[in-house]
């Protein structure tokens, strides 16, 4: 399974991005407003300039209090882990488990066109066992 075939599979196919001058106040809504945990930072809503997470606001808060009066650009991680359609699927989680990333930006030809979740990836993976799970069932049940 490829990870293109998982953004297929989203119900919501639009990237929720964010400004990199845009301030914390107005991260935290979004991220409230979207139920997410993570919002790709991008200028123009095609190109990747970094990614914030909920993990990012509370490192800086810890580090010196000061993440509500800053811009999303001080506290983005900038060097992202991303991945094209054409991934496969066990290859990305296998990425994801051992860097400890949740959230990884999908690219193809230099644009964003998706994020996948570590939730993503588990649904599809189950989703793929449990259809494979059915299809021996069904070949053993045959006769």
């Amino acid at each position: 399974m490829r990870i293109g075939e998982v953004l297929d599979s989203k119900s919501h196919g639009d990237v929720v991005t964010i400004r990199p001058d845009a301030g914390v106040r107005e991260l935290l809504a979004a991220l409230a407003t979207h139920n997410i945990g993570a919002l790709v930072v991008s200028a123009d809503g095609a190109s990747l300039d970094g990614i914030v997470s909920e993990r990012d606001v509370v490192r800086r808060l810890h580090a010196d209090g000061t993440v509500v009066d800053t811009t999303v650009g001080a506290i983005m991680t900038a060097l992202v882990e991303t991945c094209s359609p054409e991934t496969d699927l066990d290859d990305l989680m296998r990425t994801m488990t051992d860097r400890r990333i949740r959230h990884v930006p999908v690219v193809d030809d230099g644009r964003l066109v998706g994020i996948v979740s570590i939730g993503d990836v588990v649904r599809a993976k189950i989703g793929r066992l449990e259809f494979e799970r059915d299809q021996l069932d069904s070949y053993l049940h045959q006769g």
